[in-house]
């Protein structure tokens, strides 16, 4: 049990927030990670991706966020480089933050912004009132695959597990 000195304070509307979670393990199981993923275009990633978070109960309505998710890809792509995309979207029917990950079989084409396809899709999906706890594990996720290794580990593992294994390791610190 928590102390009273390090509970999270109550808003000005007097609810106490969700404490922001404090490593991607705790956003990502192994059921929500797919190696490989059997689309071989954006869309059909971000929407296999989706299908697997609503499979687990992570989120209401999947064509919602489907619609919402596939909505912002189109406006931006988020192909951010490296062989890495990184898709987000909010979606009232979220119950909390959760993460999917897929390694498509072959590199998919995704416009991304060094122009090279897409080894690795990361899905982030939001409730809408958690933008602090969304823009961080962004910026988590960013932090994590900028390390060339581990990037490459990735794009290499031959299951959800290993995957999975992966990710533990490098939240762990090992």
């Amino acid at each position: 049990s928590r102390s009273g000195a390090d509970r999270t304070p109550p808003d000005q509307g007097g609810r106490v927030p969700d404490p922001m979670p404090s490593a991607l393990l705790d956003i990502l199981t192994p059921a929500t990670i797919r190696v490989p993923l059997k689309a071989t275009t954006r869309q059909d990633a971000i929407y296999e991706l989706v299908d697997m978070l609503a499979a687990q109960g992570d989120i209401g309505d999947a064509a919602v966020l489907r619609d919402s998710v596939w909505e912002r890809e189109r406006q931006r792509s988020t192909g951010i480089g490296e062989g890495l995309a990184i898709p987000h979207g909010k979606c009232p029917g979220a119950r909390a933050v959760r993460l999917a990950i897929g390694r498509p079989s072959q590199p998919i084409e995704w416009d991304a912004i060094d122009r090279r396809p897409v080894r690795l899709v990361c899905l982030l999906v939001s409730p809408p009132d958690r933008i602090a706890e969304h823009i961080q594990t962004l910026g988590r996720i960013s932090r994590v695959m900028s390390n060339a290794a581990f990037r490459a580990q990735c794009y290499e593992a031959a299951s959800a597990e290993r995957m999975y294994e992966l990710f533990t390791a490098v939240e762990r610190g090992a």
